[in-house]
């Protein structure tokens, strides 16, 4: 065979060997491709930039190994709604998932108050009115989510009847939330979209879309003002509260420009402020919005200067708090000065004093405490925190002048959320994670000892008690399709009421969330 022969057909041996290699790596990528639409996309959406589930970027997953990740789909997220996929998938399958969304993509969409301006719909007039339309207890109201088929219901508490139904923006989450007379309510998507509701006159007002993948909002006890948390972009959105037209969007980043995205944000009515925990950067930030804002403590012992760039800022400066661990959820005390929190992967949490800007003491709690859950009473002439435990059967009973633990009340599984009201002698926990979901705890809050365990729908999951305004009636969910709110007397612990509903998750008193009362969250 001619040299020049030999030569050809190695060549052609090569091309051949490329085509086949390249039709290999096609077929792999696709059947990638394939595994995350089939598995992935109906909860972080089909461009991974978010939906029910959190956006699953690069930029998103800095806290998370890929062998992390990889265990994260093999035997789903301890606290969360993401599932196990070991049965489906194998390590290997699994790990060129986490290649895939550890990849940047080629262009993630820039959304800034342009874009959020041009989504920006005023939907409905607003009418003067002294109270609702209907016959009903303003204060009274309830507005129950349904997850299932995404809509809203506004039940009448008295009655225990809805009044009205009607469709929202796709995975509401983070709770709605009130103006301070209970007329309209604010509900974030997690898909970005923030909605203002009239529930006086049953009515849209308006929407616009804040993020793209928006963790939760929070309005200004003054009602002038709506903050929006995002985890996708990486920023904090303020919103006028009339008509959600956009005002400001906030970058957050830290003194080094790393950026981060936001837990959550919360108002804090005595300080006339917001405050959020970060993501991604071991800081918690307050941002005022009275008029004339103070001069910003940094924590620095007795340095009142302003904030770096305050004289630019104008309204809203950020007041970086440092702290030595992330926050993922944090909770209050009644009067705002301190903030319990706690990060997924801290093994205590953490007591931040917000007068003087710093940690100040930690919470001797193992797990997963679900903070942002935790409700607070008086015990033996003390004011406790008890929250529910998201990796532990435990509630958790903390005195707040020593931050000592207690009590550690044993339950069935681990909880997701916690109630109770001023006027009743106990609080609910649910058992959210394992094999006994369907059960709700009932604790005696003078013994903290649980005197009954109530199953609403035995093989179903019950969760998210809320109370009526005076304490007298608590409203569990039934988490299905085929679901259910249960009304209990708070007296007799006896089912009086039951209320067909599709998926419903929270149950929102317009009462309990305007005079923040110490049984719920705010």
């Amino acid at each position: 065979m001619k040299w020049n022969q030999i030569l050809l057909f190695i060549v052609a041996g090569v091309v051949i060997w490329t085509s086949l290699l390249s039709g290999n790596a096609r077929a792999t990528t696709d059947t990638i491709e394939e595994d995350y639409t089939t598995h992935c996309a109906e909860c972080h959406g089909a461009g991974r930039l978010g939906g029910m589930g959190p956006a699953l970027l690069p930029e998103n997953l800095k806290r998370v190994s890929k062998d992390e990740a990889v265990e994260v789909i093999l035997n789903g997220r301890t606290a969360t709604q993401m599932p196990a996929f070991g049965n489906i998938l194998d390590n290997e399958k699994a790990r060129a998932l986490v290649e895939m969304i550890y990849t940047p993509l080629a262009h993630i969409p820039v959304w800034d108050i342009e874009a959020i301006r041009a989504s920006h719909k005023i939907l409905a007039p607003t009418p003067a009115l002294d109270g609702p339309i209907f016959d009903a207890d303003p204060t009274n109201l309830f507005i129950v989510v349904e997850l299932g088929d995404h809509h809203a219901t506004v039940l009448d508490g008295d009655l225990m009847e809805p009044i009205h139904r009607f469709k929202t923006h796709f995975a509401l989450h983070g709770g709605p939330k009130y103006s301070s007379d209970g007329r309209f309510v604010y509900f974030a998507s997690r898909d970005g979209w923030i909605s203002k509701y009239d529930l006086w006159n049953l009515t849209t007002v308006s929407e616009v879309r804040a993020g793209i993948n928006t963790r939760n909002l929070a309005v200004s006890a003054d009602d002038r003002f709506v903050m929006v948390a995002n985890y996708l972009p990486h920023t904090l959105v303020i919103l006028d509260a009339e008509d959600l037209s956009p005002i400001r969007v906030i970058d957050i980043r830290d003194a080094e420009g790393n950026s981060s995205r936001a837990s959550a944000v919360y108002v804090a009515p005595p300080r006339e402020s917001f405050v959020v925990a970060l993501k991604d950067i071991a800081e918690v930030w307050e941002i005022q919005y009275r008029d004339n804002p103070l001069p910003v403590y940094n924590g620095l012992m007795h340095d009142y200067r302003l904030a770096e760039g305050l004289a630019e800022q104008g309204m809203f400066p950020v007041r970086r708090i440092q702290l030595d661990d992330y926050l993922d959820d944090f909770f209050f005390s009644q009067d705002y000065r301190r903030l319990f929190g706690t990060a997924r992967n801290s093994k205590k949490g953490q007591v931040v004093q917000m007068d003087i800007g710093r940690k100040i003491a930690e919470l001797d709690i193992d797990g997963m405490p679900h903070l942002g859950s935790g409700i607070t009473f008086d015990y033996q002439g003390r004011t406790v925190l008890a929250t529910p435990n998201l990796r532990k059967g435990e509630v958790t009973v903390i005195d707040l002048e020593t931050y000592k633990t207690i009590r550690r009340i044993e339950t069935l599984g681990p909880g997701f959320f916690m109630r109770s009201h001023e006027n009743s002698r106990y609080a609910f926990v649910d058992v959210f994670f394992g094999k006994d979901s369907d059960a709700i705890h009932v604790i005696d809050k003078a013994t903290l000892e649980i005197v009954e365990t109530l199953r609403p729908e035995p093989g179903k999951t019950a969760a998210h008690v809320e109370f009526d305004r005076d304490g007298r009636h608590a409203l569990v969910s039934i988490w299905d399709m085929d679901g259910a709110v249960v009304v209990y007397d708070t007296a007799s612990l006896k089912e009086i009421k039951r209320l067909p509903m599709v998926k419903p998750s929270g149950k929102y008193n317009v009462h309990n969330k305007i005079t923040r009362s110490s049984g719920t969250s705010h």
